[in-house]
């Protein structure tokens, strides 16, 4: 296997250290022991330490320590969430390594996790939540990201990992926090967070959220609310039923920044809108209903979750033609183009899990077994917007200095899509995580799904239109974990992921008969405590995808399988308490992502697009005397290119952040206040094509106040 040799350090460096760590003191091993001596019983609980997490249920779907998953994972907790008064899940994807927030077209949430872009491998407590909408942070205890692949877990996609977040649950005592927030530009925003026990066997809780205001990008609004009550029952100690509801509704701008001209973003002020901000506006209704059932027969635990949602979107955007590398001429003009698009979708999953533990030969085993049902119905129309007094041309030329267009007219053209969607799920699982001793573990699991893709086009009515296909995966994962010493791991694992061609939940003529992608990630990592509430984590990979799905050349319109992608690099990460009041979050990762068989796409060496080389997170926070705090953290973006054919480049920067916190009557009222963008940098974090590069903000203030009742 090849590795950079930033990677061959990274290995070096972990077997160094785990070496290294057999000699700690005993008082490292007792502190240690203390901590997994505290029971968890609460199936799919997320612990926390402040930053940092001390278990997961993402991986295994069992309550796992963290040091005991085989693979990279990091864990954004709620007090992070709150220190940087993150609102998005953007937000959020800053700190994690190997992951990059891509713009989505201004539309939805979509991520770049090591180097492959996806806006589908989205969970909420482990259960599929693939529309293309926005999300928001407000009731959720922490968000955990997963990289690699993880079909046996999650099923079709999941090539660079997932993005699962962790909702508050109903508890037995009183919960009370109001949060008040507000910012430049107008911008405003509450949360509230409340609950309380009924009864002995009765809880319940309700997360609810209010948003609005505008941007440094001229004419951009935002207006969203959402709230999620839910009840838990709990007739004896061995039954547990939660049910709740969830309404989102977001309504914003769709922004897709600016363009590019002889190769780099185009020299702008930050703030000019590209196109019309009033007619380029993202509306989303989301509804779920869940509910989950666990019950333990002894040793036995059976965990039953239901969730059933609705997405309603609409959108539509006038944005500059990402048809052309630099849509800028020579004269200083370009061209904009338009469209709408609406969806309906709704999803229905089922998961039925069956855990227990077993002794064998001396060998101790906790074994999952689980059944995935699922349906999503899916109904989709897209028009293209015209321009001109008779609404004939699609594309229009504006200058540099006014790009600003009104479209007249959007109607169906060509081949706008208008179509339903139906696609069954049916999946079976087993996972078994073996301890032979103290020191050595495997984890061994395998996956079928059966996805069957059903594609009925109603543009026309012609029978021919109509498209099925069903596809069969198999997606094994293998881990063996060491632990030297107590508090510390060295993992080595692989697994394997599929994308069907339907997995996005669209058919075509020319891609109904293309068999699968492949995703297979190799990784080398370790885990350990620095301190009692200090943890660093290492890992190096190579996470392969084949099968490409690529336009065919030699027949416009179809596609081929072809191609080979790699991406290669190592990960550090670190979170806890590096000494009393003094608590730190942080990652960096070097990525080497490349295609390295040539499609019709990208040519062999092209690099990956939106895969800087090298990223780093670090937010620290202190607490000092007298209720007094401060927060300064740093990200640093290496340089990356738009797109695959590495024409147009993002430059690299650095962002500097900075709060100061107040806490008073111990601690019920919290005063926080944020500086972003301290030195009031120019940067371009993301883009979606060439032509659609989004403006990092200039430096901004936020205020909120908690208080706690």
């Amino acid at each position: 296997m090849a590795l950079t040799n930033a990677a061959v350090h990274a290995l070096r460096f972990v077997l160094v250290s785990a070496a290294l760590l057999a000699e700690l003191p005993a008082r490292a091993e007792s502190d240690a022991e203390s901590d997994s001596a505290q029971s968890v019983t609460v199936i799919g609980h997320a612990e926390a330490e402040g930053y940092r997490a001390t278990h997961t249920a993402t991986f295994t779907k069992t309550d796992t320590r963290i040091e005991d998953v085989p693979a990279s994972i990091t864990v954004v907790p709620a007090q992070l969430i709150q220190d940087q008064a993150m609102r998005s899940l953007a937000d959020v994807i800053r700190y994690v390594p190997g992951a990059l927030a891509h713009q989505g077209e201004g539309n939805r949430d979509q991520f770049i996790l090591r180097g492959i872009s996806t806006s589908a491998d989205l969970y909420i407590d482990g259960i599929r939540d693939d529309a293309q909408v926005f999300r928001d942070l407000y009731n959720l205890e922490r968000v955990e990201v997963l990289k690699g692949t993880a079909g046996m877990i999650f099923g079709r996609g999941g090539a660079g990992g997932i993005v699962n977040r962790v909702s508050r649950q109903p508890v037995f005592e009183r919960v009370g926090a109001l949060t008040l927030s507000l910012g430049a530009h107008a911008q405003r925003r509450s949360t509230l967070d409340v609950g309380d026990a009924l009864s002995d066997t009765l809880a319940w809780r309700m997360n609810a959220m209010g948003e609005g205001g505008s941007s440094f990008r001229s004419g951009y609004e935002l207006e969203r609310a959402a709230v999620n009550p839910s009840l838990r029952w709990r007739p004896h100690a061995d039954t547990r039923l939660t049910v709740g509801l969830e309404h989102l509704h977001d309504e914003r701008t769709a922004d897709r920044g600016v363009p590019a001209r002889n190769g780099a973003p185009v020299d702008t002020e930050p703030g000019r809108f590209f196109g019309n901000a009033g007619q380029s506006r993202a509306r989303s209704n989301v509804d779920a209903a869940y509910a989950t059932l666990e019950q333990r027969f002894g040793g036995l635990r059976l965990r039953n979750a239901l969730r059933i949602t609705r997405y309603d979107k609409a959108y539509q955007n006038i944005y500059v033609d990402n048809a052309n590398t630099s849509s800028v001429d020579a004269n200083g003009l370009l061209k904009l183009a338009a469209y709408r698009n609406a969806n309906r979708r709704t999803n229905l999953f089922n998961q039925t899990d069956l855990s227990f533990n077993f002794d064998t030969a001396g060998w101790q085993h906790s074994l999952l077994a689980g059944l995935e049902l699922g349906r999503q119905d899916s109904a989709n129309e897209r028009r293209t917007g015209f321009f001109g007094p008779l609404a004939n041309a699609s594309l229009i030329a504006v200058s540099v200095d006014a790009p600003w267009a009104e479209a007249t007219a959007f109607r169906a053209n060509g081949s706008d899509a208008r179509n339903r969607v139906r696609a069954d799920l049916a999946a079976a699982y087993l996972q078994d995580e073996i301890t032979f001793s103290d020191q050595w573990k495997l984890l061994v699991g395998l996956r079928m799904d059966r996805f069957r893709t059903r594609f009925d086009d109603r543009r026309t009515t012609t029978a021919a239109t109509d498209l099925a296909r069903t596809d069969t995966g198999w997606s094994p994962r293998l881990g063996l974990i060491w632990s030297p010493v107590s508090g510390a791991t060295v993992y080595l694992s692989q697994s394997r992921s599929f994308l069907p061609s339907g997995e996005q939940l669209s058919l075509a003529p020319n891609t109904a008969s293309l068999s699968p992608e492949t995703a297979i990630n190799l990784e080398l990592g370790a885990r350990w405590d620095l301190a009692r509430r200090l943890s660093l984590s290492a890992a190096v990979f190579r996470l392969d995808r084949d099968h490409v799905r690529s336009p065919d050349a030699l027949n416009p319109g179809f596609f081929v399988q072809t191609g080979l992608q790699r991406t290669e690099g190592m990960e550090l990460g670190l979170q806890g308490e590096l000494a009393p009041g003094w608590q730190l979050h942080g990652g960096w990762a070097h990525l080497n992502g490349r295609i390295l068989r040539s499609t019709s796409a990208a040519v062999a060496g092209a690099r990956l697009q939106l895969v800087p080389d090298n990223t780093l997170s670090l937010w620290n926070r202190i607490d000092l005397p007298e209720g007094w705090g401060a927060g300064l953290g740093v990200v640093y973006q290496g340089a990356s290119f738009a797109t695959l054919d590495n024409r147009v480049k993002l430059p690299a920067f650095t962002r500097t952040d900075a709060a100061l916190y107040r806490s008073l009557d111990g601690g019920r009222w919290q005063l926080a206040l944020k500086l972003e963008n301290l030195f009031d940098r120019r940067y371009f974090p993301t883009a979606d094509g060439n032509n659609n590069i989004s403006p990092g903000a200039p430096r901004h203030v936020t205020a909120s106040l908690t208080v706690r009742f």
